[in-house]
């Protein structure tokens, strides 16, 4: 099993670091011979020549990267839609203003944030300090990911703090609560949503309100239901193959029973048995065919909301 997870999480040292070391020293190295030879060091020709070509390349290229506006560097950005990219906005917290002041992060259709716990911090019923604790913050997810909170509003409180009410992943589904505004790190944002009808069978994929994907799926039987309600994607998984097909999501959903790994959290999966689909033949996850599992990939990033209806 392959779990996507950022490499900083778990302490991984970032592969920029040693490619800044080398392209340092290509930019150095060059001005230093050149340095030497002005100075009336004694050089072999062919080092002064290749120094002063690469050296003129550099300071090209440097020249051309200045000439780029904003724009146009924006313009350049990786457009893969599994990559979440920070919003060119203001942050999003700015609002909070004076005590009292409430911001809307959140609809769960077109604008969604969420983000990873910096911290195990208790997790309150309301947003005031000795508040009852409903659970902590975790790093983890079942399965080894990054874990993954949903953000709905943003408060500030008579002495200036600013407070986050959040999606809790935990039974009993549904569950919310409250965080300082320090607990969790920088917001992402997603403007995807994908809604599951278990009455239709069919599950659409939306990204700010217009459907890019359809399928029909596999739901939970009557004995063993998919779960109705709000919930989001919390893990993105490959290699289980066989029952799970190319690709599984976690979502926040937990079920009594349900065809997870180790049970209890509502997945959504490729299959081995795709004769069943549409249908009810699980235990709470939801089965989609291989080849929609694999377009569904390309296009569901971590944190879309996932609603269940029907």
């Amino acid at each position: 099993m392959l779990v996507e997870s950022p490499a900083w999480r778990f302490g991984t040292r970032p592969i920029g670091v040693t490619a800044e070391r080398r392209s340092r020293r290509r930019i150095i190295l060059p001005g230093l011979l050149l340095a030497l030879a002005a100075a009336g060091a004694c050089l072999p020709a062919q080092t002064i020549r290749a120094a002063m070509s690469r050296w003129v390349a550099i300071t090209s290229l440097a020249v051309l990267a200045m000439s780029l506006t904003p724009a146009a560097a924006a313009a350049q950005a990786p457009t893969n839609p599994n990559t979440v990219v920070a919003p060119a906005e203001r942050d999003p917290l700015a609002g909070l203003e004076r005590p009292g002041d409430t911001v809307v992060l959140s609809d769960e259709r077109r604008t969604t944030r969420w983000g990873y716990a910096h911290e195990t911090s208790k997790i309150l019923s309301r947003p005031r300090r000795g508040s009852r604790s409903i659970g902590r913050l975790r790093f983890l997810t079942e399965d080894g990911a990054a874990e993954v909170y949903l953000v709905l509003h943003g408060w500030m409180d008579t002495a200036g703090r600013r407070w986050l009410h959040i999606r809790v992943p935990k039974r009993p589904n549904g569950s919310t609560g409250w965080i300082l505004a320090e607990a969790l790190g920088p917001l992402q944002v997603v403007r995807t949503q994908l809604v599951i009808n278990r009455g239709a069978l069919r599950a659409a994929l939306y990204r700010k309100g217009k459907r890019i994907w359809s399928a029909r799926v596999g739901v939970g039987k009557s004995a063993t239901p998919t779960p109705r309600g709000n919930f989001w994607i919390r893990e993105r998984l490959r290699g289980f193959g066989g029952a799970y097909g190319p690709w599984a999501f976690g979502t926040s959903a937990y079920a009594d029973l349900s065809d997870w790994p180790g049970g209890g959290v509502v997945g959504i999966h490729g299959t081995n048995q795709p004769e069943l689909i549409p249908g009810r033949p699980s235990h709470g996850c939801v089965r989609v065919r291989n080849d929609k599992i694999r377009r569904l990939a390309r296009l569901m990033p971590i944190g879309t909301p996932v609603r269940i209806i029907g």
